[in-house]
């Protein structure tokens, strides 16, 4: 399916009111800001308000009355953190639980119901993407079966639910850094021998990709050379530092170092080698800042960070660009909250603003 959505993961919105409030407060508003008759949602649902929706049919019913009303469509569930996702601390937390645990694939079942409550009439598909797994240690042979029959199991309830709401809903992968599937080529490997292929793919983030300075057209190739295909794109940039030993570009990335999040860092050596740390702080004292560096930290599409920093958004044009026309576009910063103040905005016009550009940028 193809459209242009935001996805709700930038809001703290535990509970089931307070993702009714997060209608009022940021997504209509943000649909009015942003000038759209009706507004793409990517919706972010923690575990528990996912369990009480998919076990309760009248208030499953209810939330999409409450989305009708406002003008905003469900096209697709974040189902990546499981919770806590605005805590104090987040860090290596939102990798957990893993998919060798019961509770993920619980929680991901549980999102396929809510979600064939609540897709778009008019959308032809829908999709949830999830974690690569884990993170990277420690992960085991015993490990790798049990996600592998937990991918199986979730298969046969999206093969189900497809066939009785008559569109496909299919789980879309998403490699991060640092994690069991680092990269896309990581995420093919495992999947492409594993999976069903018409209910599992990828999701293809750009901060991600970019990170790893992956060449977007050949990565994307790969996907759909290996039998799998981009479920859905979550568009997002990266910060680029072209010399990172620069004292004007260190003092500037100190900015960005925060403690809610991971923002992990890659070194692109002259032989083409990356090098890798875990979090921001970790790649200022420990990579030797020879090559460029990009950071694992989402910022606003339509806002250039203060130079001598750059964003990643060609890597967005790029990537869309490979993907065969109509896959779905969910613009994903998620980090307003805790950029630098220099680069803060009000959080409707902000979201709204980047909405507008991917709709000008990537449509």
């Amino acid at each position: 399916m193809g459209g242009l959505c935001y996805c709700t993961n930038v809001h703290p919105a535990e509970d089931l009111a307070g993702v009714l409030r997060q209608l009022d407060t940021h997504a209509a508003p943000v649909r009015e800001a942003a000038g759209f008759d009706r507004l793409g949602l990517g919706l972010w649902l923690a575990a528990d308000v996912v369990a009480a929706l998919a076990a309760d049919p009248a208030e499953l019913t209810k939330l999409r009355r409450e989305l009708d009303a406002r003008e905003l469509d469900v096209l697709t569930l974040n189902a990546f953190p499981y919770g806590g996702f605005h805590a104090e601390v987040v860090k290596h937390s939102v990798y957990r639980p893993r998919w060798t645990d019961q509770a993920r694939l619980d929680y991901t079942a549980g999102c396929v119901t809510v979600l064939a409550g609540l897709l778009a009439e008019n959308a032809d598909s829908g999709s949830i993407s999830t974690l690569p797994l884990g993170w990277r240690e420690p992960w085991t042979g015993e490990d790798d079966e049990a996600a592998g029959a937990a991918m199986n199991a979730i298969t046969e309830i999206l093969r189900q639910t497809s066939s009785r709401l008559g569109k496909p809903i299919r789980l879309a992968v998403e490699p991060e850094p640092g994690c069991i599937l680092d990269t896309v080529a990581d995420a093919v490997s495992w999947l492409a021998p594993r999976v069903d292929p018409e209910f599992i793919g990828l999701c293809l983030d750009t901060c991600h990709l970019a990170v790893s300075f992956a060449e977007p057209a050949e990565t994307v190739a790969s996907i759909y050379d290996a039998g799998l295909s981009v479920v859905k794109i979550q568009a997002s940039a990266a910060l680029h530092v072209e010399q990172p030993a620069e004292r004007e570009s260190r003092r500037l990335l100190a900015e960005f170092v925060e403690p809610r999040y991971l923002h992990q860092v890659r070194e692109l050596t002259a032989s083409g080698k990356v090098l890798a740390a875990d979090d921001l702080p970790d790649g200022l004292d420990d990579l030797p800042a020879e090559g460029p560096w990009r950071v694992h930290f989402h910022v606003p599409l339509h806002a250039e960070p203060q130079l001598p920093l750059t964003s990643t958004t060609e890597v967005i044009r790029q990537s869309v660009a490979a993907v065969p026309a109509g896959a779905l576009i969910e613009v994903e910063t998620y980090t307003w909250e805790v950029l630098p103040e220099r680069h803060r905005q009000d959080l409707v016009h902000g979201i709204a603003a980047e909405l507008r550009w991917a709709a000008k940028e990537l449509r």
